[in-house]
């Protein structure tokens, strides 16, 4: 029985050192196709490397593309999209191109955006013009909605 035990209990770990468990989701940036991903909300062509948004669905890493983050938060509101407060948002950063958190980031709000919503996001706050007006997410997804379009 002892033996039993022991070779049952060193496959049991081998098992688990050899890639065995479940891998997790890819909630990195996806790489966009400028000029050919379409934006899941208005259909429209993905081309502005400033202002795209994309969301990453946590539980099965399924990734939406945005023009703009007006789109996103709307698709987010109009098709009652139960993870919301799980998805993994990307933004570009206005500067850097970079992608970045989109929660984390810091708005302007006097930008000409593919949807006109008008917020571009910032990893930086001292990227931001001196004497813009700076916003966080949660008054980005507020401003979206009262303009919702």
């Amino acid at each position: 029985m002892k033996y039993f035990l022991l070779v049952f209990g060193l496959t049991f770990s081998l098992l688990n050192f050899t890639g065995c468990d479940k891998k997790g989701v890819n909630t990195q940036p996806a790489e966009v196709h400028w000029d050919r991903d379409m934006c899941t909300r208005c259909a429209m062509v993905v081309s502005d490397r400033d202002n795209t948004t994309q969301v990453i669905n946590p539980a099965n890493g399924k990734v939406y593309m945005f023009d703009d983050i007006g789109c996103a938060i709307l698709w987010f509101h109009d098709e009652e999209i139960p993870w919301k407060d799980k998805a993994v948002i990307w933004i570009t950063d206005a500067k850097t191109g970079k992608w970045i958190d989109a929660r984390k980031a810091y708005y302007d709000t006097e930008n000409i955006t593919p949807m006109a919503y008008g917020f571009s996001a910032h990893k930086l706050k001292e990227d931001i013009t001196k004497g813009q007006e700076i916003i966080d997410f949660n008054e980005v997804v507020k401003r979206v909605k009262e303009i919702g379009r």
